[in-house]
């Protein structure tokens, strides 16, 4: 396989939905999403655990998260743009593993300082994989078929969120946040091999090699289309709001007037089955009825969640926290796709190029949004957090309608 991913210059016909290679293809990316995330947002679940063990605030414990979704914004355009010419089976079966062994060395961090900055470095060490794994589909995926395909993709990330808080709670609840880490570390091993075992070998030839000066035109063709940047800032938006709900909601229930156990409070993240779901469904409806209405009916169900959890009622929180995770999920499907459409029909742009600057957008969105969703919880508890989110989903909806004043043949496709 690495001969062919390195040497192919001669693209085959890329796959078709149904088709083995296909059905290959989706479950490794399904995989590698379930491992990026795993990794990523594992210590979610540990955070009321962290507070308490380092005496730190909710907003400073947040930090363990943010500190790896900073890095991989900051690192994931430039090395995801150079390392794809080096193959993109290669790199994202790297980028796993090094991100792997860091992550089995975070249940030793002997200070919370010391377990920051190795979380740090996994996010350098993810950056390229994301982008790498939507681009990958574009070019391997029939373009009627991408919606669904990169709804897979997705969909492995909502399991991979989920298992990885669930895991992490449920063993720190019995050993503590050390055990809960290295539990995450292992279910990552597991989901990585698996990834490389299944993957198939590439349809498409590997690009020519890339410099970091290269980067300037498409850059700015990128960032001169009025329809990318609005996707763009509705990655930021929707997810700042989105992962601001889940890092504060088990310090909400931990508390009065909910006083769950921990065990019990790592059932609200069982929520993701649904944005699993999610995915692919909005991804399929996209392709089928139209990207638009699904975005916007996706970002007004989150909106209407976010307050459907206000009440001090465990019943409409979790009914709350449904619709907020089937609306992101949903949104976020539809417009990570939109992006691979638009950019492949747009003269001199780059797809994978725009597919890192859109994670540039999302995960910025997690590590700045959410530090700030935990200053506005600090201050003004669960209402004033409220108020934040629906501002970050309402901006959200504002791009998205101003998407449909934004006239190009790629959003027709």
């Amino acid at each position: 396989m690495t001969t062919t991913d390195r040497c192919a210059t001669l693209a085959a016909p890329p796959h078709e939905r149904g088709s083995p290679g296909y059905r290959r293809l989706g479950v490794a990316l399904w995989l590698s999403g379930v491992a990026t995330f795993v990794l990523v947002y594992g210590v979610q679940g540990l955070m009321p655990a962290l507070s308490a063990e380092f005496g730190v605030g909710s907003s400073t414990a947040s930090l363990v998260l943010s500190a790896t979704t900073g890095t991989l914004a900051l690192a994931v355009l430039p090395l995801s743009a150079v390392t794809e010419a080096w193959g993109r089976a290669r790199v994202m079966t790297w980028a796993l593993a090094v991100s792997v062994l860091l992550a089995l060395l975070t249940p030793l961090a002997p200070t919370f300082e010391a377990l920051v900055a190795v979380r740090a470095l996994q996010g350098v060490s993810l950056a390229a994989l994301p982008a790498l794994s939507m681009a990958h589909l574009t070019h391997e995926v029939t373009g009627r078929h991408l919606g669904g395909a990169v709804g897979l993709l997705i969909a492995g990330n909502t399991l991979g969120g989920l298992s990885g808080r669930l895991l992490a709670s449920w063993v720190a609840e019995l050993g503590g946040w050390r055990a809960g880490l290295a539990a995450v570390g292992g279910l990552s091993v597991l989901a990585t091999v698996a990834f490389r075992l299944l993957l198939p070998p590439p349809t498409a030839g590997t690009p020519p090699r890339t410099r970091l000066r290269d980067l300037g035109g498409p850059l700015r063709r990128h960032l001169t289309d009025p329809g990318l940047l609005c996707l763009f800032g509705m990655a930021f938006l929707l997810m700042g709001a989105f992962v601001t709900v889940y890092n504060y909601l088990g310090f909400r229930l931990l508390a009065a007037p909910f006083s769950l156990p921990g065990t019990q409070v790592g059932l609200v993240f069982l929520g993701y089955l649904a944005g699993s779901w999610a995915s692919t469904r909005a991804g399929r409806l996209g392709d089928r009825f139209g990207r638009r209405p699904v975005l916007w009916s996706a970002t007004l169900l989150a909106l209407a969640g976010v307050w459907v959890t206000v009440p001090d009622v465990l019943g409409s929180v979790l009914a709350g926290l449904l619709m907020i995770t089937v609306g992101f999920f949903g949104a976020h499907s539809v417009a990570s796709s939109w992006v691979g459409r638009r950019s492949r029909l747009l003269p001199g742009a780059v797809p994978a190029q725009a597919a890192s600057l859109y994670l540039v957008g999302y995960y910025a969105g997690s590590s700045i949004g959410g530090a700030v969703g935990g200053i506005a919880f600090d201050h003004g508890g669960w209402p004033a957090l409220a108020g934040y989110v629906s501002g970050l989903l309402l901006a959200a909806l504002a791009l998205a309608l101003v998407l449909r004043r934004v006239g190009a043949a790629a959003d027709h496709s």
